[in-house]
């Protein structure tokens, strides 16, 4: 009798415990309470990316002359430059073999192939600045099928993190020039194979990346190969996993109507490509910001005003550097940001400065909604 009521109670836990497991749903992670955060843009020259996730309250850095180019991982075959260090591509006419390029060959070419220079015709040589990826425009054209479709570009490997001293209250986004290389970026199965080469060495290196869906790009290093040629690229880890960060703190090359890219610091862009989108909130004046941030409740989100194509809407937008009372955070606007996995926050700015007033100290405050 024993043994029956043994094996009957056996029996009825493993069928409990496969009713549990046939029936278990996934487990929802709770996000972030919130926090007030210093992100480590690392002071007045801003030589970190910050990429924060408010779900996990966590920041990764990463320097910004750590990449060159970023190879989007979805089905289409996009490259995208490092805009914070002032990079810029030109398509090199009648170029098909990137081994007969030679300085003296584009030497008119580099005279365009710039940024911030005050051009507007500059924007044809950077990417889609609201970074809407895979449908927006870049420098490097998409990446053809047919290897002998794929142009040769000179490349202008942008601006270096600069290293003398920055008077207070003032940013330095970038320092000596990192030089020029001639780059043709064709595909290799469902990935990328980078040739590149100095202007005048007469063959080339190449590298082969395949495509990861886990981030939204793989990123190259073409490692400043001008006073170092007998380096050779590497992919390397920068950004987190596409749905593992919100925004980015990044210095940034945006655009000025009427006179072509700019650069910008303290800027702050949202990860619209792994499928996060925000807005902004602008409170009246005659409202107090930080009640209305403190304020702002779930049933107040309006889901009409997200926008899901352009990384730029915190930006700039959220610092006035040159203010009546000097430098300032606009205490009229915070932004709501909607996750990746859906879920919502309220995201406000603190700080531009440290309390000495050095620049590339900001702080901002966010609460899970």
């Amino acid at each position: 009798m024993k043994k029956i009521l043994f094996c009957l109670l056996v029996g009825a836990s493993f069928i409990s415990q496969s009713c549990i497991n046939d029936n278990e749903d996934p487990v929802v992670v709770t996000p972030s309470d919130g926090a007030r955060v210093d992100p480590n843009v690392g002071g007045a020259t801003q030589p970190n990316q910050v990429w924060f996730d408010f779900g996990t309250d966590t920041e990764i850095l990463t320097k910004r002359t750590d990449w060159d180019l970023a190879l989007y991982s979805g089905n289409e075959f996009k490259v995208v430059l490092n805009s914070s260090i002032m990079m810029a591509a030109g398509k090199i006419p009648n170029a098909t073999n990137i081994d007969l390029v030679t300085e003296a060959s584009v030497a008119a070419l580099q005279t365009q192939v710039q940024v911030a220079n005050f051009n507007p015709a500059n924007v044809a040589f950077i990417d889609d600045v609201k970074g809407d990826f895979p449908t927006g425009s870049t420098a490097i054209e998409e990446i053809r099928a047919s290897e002998s479709d794929n142009a040769v570009y000179l490349v202008n490997m942008g601006k270096e993190i600069y290293t003398g001293t920055v008077p207070t209250g003032s940013v330095a986004t970038g320092g000596d020039d990192r030089g020029w290389m001639k780059v043709q970026i064709v595909r290799a199965g469902n990935g990328y194979k980078v040739k590149y080469a100095n202007l005048n060495d007469a063959s080339h290196k190449e590298i082969t990346v395949a495509k990861d869906p886990t981030y939204n790009y793989s990123f190259v290093s073409l490692n400043h190969l001008k006073p170092e040629p007998n380096k050779i690229a590497k992919q390397v880890f920068i950004q987190p996993e596409k749905k593992k960060w919100d925004i980015c703190f990044t210095v940034f090359t945006n655009t000025i109507i009427g006179a072509g890219s700019y650069i910008y610091a303290d800027f702050v862009t949202t990860n619209n490509v792994g499928g996060v989108a925000v807005y902004e909130i602008i409170v009246p004046s005659t409202s107090s910001g930080v009640e209305a941030f403190t304020n702002f409740k779930t049933s107040d989100i309006d889901q009409s005003k997200f926008i899901h194509n352009d990384q730029r809407i915190i930006g700039a937008n959220w610092r006035n550097p040159v203010g009546a009372n000097g430098l300032e955070v606009y205490g009229d606007r915070f932004y709501i940001v909607k996750d990746a996995e859906g879920f919502y926050f309220k995201l406000r700015f603190t700080r531009l400065t440290n309390t000495a007033g050095e620049r590339g100290r900001p702080q901002f405050e966010y609460k899970p909604l």
